[in-house]
């Protein structure tokens, strides 16, 4: 009996820590990261990109980029994009006078590599693939309600090879994994514009109003929008009786890009479409006020932003159902990035009035926020750099 006691003890010593690090049924318990993640993300009242370190040592922002022209009003940086290859990122600066323009900066050391100017207020951008281009939606915000358009930039010469009009709009500008397929949500709309990068044409757009969901060839008609208050840019509550009216305000393609998600910003729900059929599949519940999207690699997770409930939505997408809803410090939720390893979700935070915009660390295994760092003002575009081995 004393050996085995012995024994026992002998065992406790040698393998420390192995008990506490079993969860429930045998499975081990999840653990902090144990390498650096690194992230780009904007601040629109600053005029600020900063480079936020996340990691064992936690979150703490690196070093911070003044971006921008205009010395007396902001330029206000929107969105913000890393190339396919990780050597430099993209931001679209939204308040031009009229026209904003496309930066592309070195990812290492912030050197402005070139500029262009686009179309009214560029919002959402993206790198395709490739590295060859980089997509922009032209939101046209303080503009005449008019259609406006995609601007397709080539990435090493910095010039406007295309843009192409789409909507009343566009807003999340995001492509297929396979680089074919471009895809812009139309606030005013009511639809998702799907655009063939092989062609740089508007190939077909799809209805999202619930109980009108259906799938048509080329671009929406113009003067069909209906009647919206983007006062709030995705604050605003749902008005009158029609709670039919989704608002999109993200289209997100899913990992292997058979489907694309629409944020329905009034409705507060996800329409799910299937590419190949052009045909909805589901509508998926979600916090109030749901804004920007993204999905993990894996296509286990699609996760949105609830700009009105200070929240993100983490749902599973086997069942179609929240797995967390995770709140946030701040309030007006915003942007989404993922780590290639599906570990963790980067959720930017505008705040409000004085507040300091917050980079929220979301742990994907424990559908937790782990860590927030302060940022700029309005914090919005957001996007993911890279991995490395922890800072010494």
């Amino acid at each position: 009996m004393r050996r085995t006691l012995l024994a026992l003890a002998l065992v406790a010593v040698l393998l420390p820590g192995r008990a506490a690090a079993q969860g429930k049924k045998g499975e081990a318990a999840p653990t902090g990261p144990d390498k650096d993640y690194l992230v780009f993300i904007g601040s629109e009242a600053t005029d600020e990109v900063a480079l936020v370190r996340f990691g064992p040592k936690g979150a703490k922002v690196e070093r911070v980029n003044a971006v921008g022209m205009m010395p007396s009003d902001p330029d206000g940086p929107h969105g913000v994009g890393v190339s396919a290859d990780g050597r430099s990122y993209y931001v679209s600066t939204a308040h031009g006078v009229p026209f904003g323009y496309l930066w592309k900066y070195s990812a290492v050391g912030d050197t402005a590599l070139g500029r262009v100017e686009l179309g009214m207020f560029p919002a959402t951008l993206q790198a395709s693939p490739d590295g060859a281009f980089v997509y922009v939606a032209n939101f046209n915000l303080h503009g005449e309600m008019v259609p406006s358009s995609v601007s397709v930039v080539a990435a090493d010469e910095m010039i406007e090879v295309a843009r192409i009009t789409t909507c009343m709009m566009p807003h999340g500008s995001r492509l297929n994994p396979q680089g074919t397929k471009h895809y812009s949500a139309c606030i005013m709309d009511e639809t998702v514009v799907e655009i063939d990068t092989r062609t740089l044409a508007v190939s077909r757009h799809f209805m999202v109003t619930k109980g009108k969901e259906h799938g048509m060839a080329g671009a929406p008609a113009a003067g069909g929008h209906g009647e919206h208050d983007m006062g709030g840019h995705g604050l605003e509550q749902p008005k009158g009786p029609d709670q039919t009216t989704c608002s999109p305000t993200w289209a997100q393609p899913s990992a292997d890009g058979s489907k694309v998600y629409v944020a329905c910003n009034r409705t507060s729900d996800i329409v799910e479409v299937d590419v190949q059929d052009w045909t909805m599949t589901r509508r998926i519940p979600t916090g109030n006020g749901v804004y920007n999207l993204a999905v993990t690699r894996d296509g286990k997770y699609l996760l949105g932003t609830n700009k009105r409930d200070q929240s993100v939505s983490v749902i599973d997408l086997a069942s179609g159902k929240e797995a967390a809803r995770i709140r946030t410090k701040r309030k007006v939720v915003h942007g989404l990035a993922v780590s290639p390893d599906n570990r963790y979700a980067f959720a930017s935070v505008e705040g409000i009035g004085a507040e300091p915009g917050t980079l929220e660390v979301i742990d994907l295994r424990r559908l937790e926020s782990v860590a927030q760092v302060d940022v700029g003002q309005m914090a919005g575009g957001i996007d993911f750099w890279k991995m490395e081995a922890p800072a010494p």
